[in-house]
């Protein structure tokens, strides 16, 4: 698929900045989950756990030194896999691995199966396919097993992100399309904006992501939704010691982000 291609070298170009990145904020003490992650994770003391679009394995490695007994991250992106297995070793954390894959064809080359999958902040937009991605999950997860989700809240992702900072809502992302919106730029977060990036990103509605887990055999736990974000989306403050980002003005307008948990039907399969 063309798009899968692009998106894997656009996201090329970041891998070793984002590495950087990462193991700065690691030995400065300063990376953590965001505290909606940690609370709703909880304890996950001797678990199994595979990370699907892990980047270059940062949240993967956080998830080990929580306690997880076995961490997987999954990445699309043969540099990301690199700097991820760099960071751990260089982090001297054990007890993860990780796996050069496109989702899309994961269970084709991986069996093994895990107490909980999790994905996080940025993650499901670069899935062309959310049916083929749900029913990996089911496939990855243990009977007893469930997924976490954290990411952009699709509502908020409609609108023109250089406006909704002074309070104009503009939608300029349809909110029912099924093409992607095609950039030429890449980056921000954690790296510098490249330039010459062709990427591709798809915007799946709510309803598109609770339909293609309950399709899979998986049930809704929860979904909620918050106002801050986990990126600085231009012009936000950090909430301290939160790992997240706020608009003065967003107190109760519009959702910024939100966590799902879907576990195993016990009849599913």
């Amino acid at each position: 698929m063309n798009e899968i291609n692009s998106n894997k070298e656009a996201w090329g170009q970041l891998s070793k900045d984002h590495y950087n990145t990462f193991l700065k904020q690691y030995r400065n003490n300063r990376y953590q989950l965001n505290s909606y992650i940690q609370q709703e994770l909880g304890d996950i003391n001797g678990k199994q756990i595979i990370h699907l679009q892990c980047n270059t394995g940062a949240d993967t490695i956080k998830l080990a030194q929580m306690g997880a007994s076995r961490v997987v991250g999954i990445d699309l992106v043969p540099d990301n896999i690199f700097y991820a297995k760099q960071l751990a070793k260089d982090l001297e954390v054990e007890h993860v691995d990780f796996i050069e894959s496109d989702i899309m064809k994961l269970a084709e080359i991986h069996e093994d199966t895990y107490d909980m999958v999790f994905t996080s902040e940025g993650a499901l937009g670069w899935l062309p396919d959310l049916n083929i991605w749900a029913n990996t999950i089911r496939k990855l997860l243990k009977e007893n097993g469930y997924l976490y989700v954290f990411d952009s809240h699709p509502f908020f992702l409609t609108f023109d992100e250089s406006k909704v900072g002074k309070e104009i809502y503009e939608i300029k992302y349809p909110y029912l399309s099924k093409e992607p919106d095609v950039c030429d730029t890449i980056g921000g977060y954690a790296s510098e904006v490249k330039e010459g990036a062709k990427n591709y990103f798809w915007l799946h509605t709510v309803s598109d992501i609770i339909n293609a887990l309950t399709r899979a055999g998986l049930h809704i736990e929860f979904f909620n939704e918050f106002s801050e974000n986990f990126f600085n989306s231009g012009d936000m403050l950090p909430v301290e010691g939160k790992g997240l980002y706020e608009y003065a003005h967003n107190k109760d307008k519009y959702p910024m982000s939100f966590s799902l948990k879907a576990s195993v039907y016990k009849n599913s399969y």
